[in-house]
């Protein structure tokens, strides 16, 4: 199995500095303390959690709906993440997904098991359980 890199780069102080992040796949960005406390613009690390999350669900969540015989035809899954001040420092204090998928011969209930599973089973789930309160919302369109 494959293990995937990344790096970063912090430059300067905490609330004056820069930073910035590479994947090896190319994907990369540039953050700052006020892209993850505030509410400028770049990315964040929040942002990539949140998307490593949404990505590894909808694939997994598909996976789960074709093993019990009914594939979808689309998942989405939007993902938000919360970073609070806890103390003196931060803490991602939540995660919160919102599925929508469209699934031809799959009633409301087996839906919403098997997303629920998916949401404690998907390996990057996984990380967060027990560290990081999980929410979701799952609809079928």
């Amino acid at each position: 199995m494959p293990t995937r890199k990344s790096s970063a780069t912090w430059e300067g102080g905490l609330k004056g500095g820069k930073g910035s992040f590479k994947g090896e796949s190319g994907l990369g960005g540039s953050y700052s303390f006020g892209s993850r406390f505030e509410n400028a613009p770049q990315s964040n690390p929040e942002e990539l959690l949140a998307a490593a999350l949404a990505a590894c669900y909808s694939m997994a969540l598909s996976g789960g709906l074709e093993k019990n015989g009914t594939p979808p035809t689309r998942v989405a899954t939007d993902v938000a993440c919360t970073i609070e001040k806890v103390g003196e420092g931060f803490k991602i204090t939540k995660m919160h997904l919102t599925v929508r998928a469209k699934v031809p011969n799959v009633d409301a209930a087996t839906f919403d098991k098997l997303a629920q599973g998916t949401k404690d089973g998907c390996p990057v789930s996984q990380v967060f359980k027990g560290n990081v309160p999980m929410t979701l919302e799952a609809r079928l369109e």
